[in-house]
């Protein structure tokens, strides 16, 4: 589907730098002054508040084939069709692993170890 977007511009209102990116968009997920959408293919798009998630560059090639996102206040998750996750935004509000990819399996087993 195609995405129309209003409201304050620095928090997500306007969308024009990211416009011709919003096609075929499956699913919104929003934060506190973001916006990602994922896209039918897995990609993710951004905008909004950079601070806060709406700048996801750091993190973008790793934002393929992600089934699900779920934002916090100033921050998103992605979860990957591997089961790895993405985290960006505000670190203090979960997006410590902005610049890593988990692998959950890898994670749990150090835990168990």
């Amino acid at each position: 589907g195609s995405v129309v977007t209003w409201g304050n511009p620095e928090s997500g209102g306007d969308s024009s730098d990211v416009r011709h990116q919003l096609k075929n968009v499956k699913q919104i997920t929003a934060a506190v002054g973001a916006f990602a959408a994922t896209l039918q293919d897995g990609s993710v798009v951004t905008w909004g508040e950079p601070y806060t998630g709406g700048n996801s560059s750091e993190v973008q090639s790793q934002l393929q084939k992600v089934q699900q996102i779920q934002g916090t206040a100033e921050a998103f998750a992605a979860i990957r069709s591997d089961g790895s996750q993405v985290a960006w935004g505000n670190t203090m509000c979960g997006g410590e692993f902005r610049t890593h990819v988990i692998d959950l399996d890898t994670a749990l087993s150090r835990l168990v170890e």
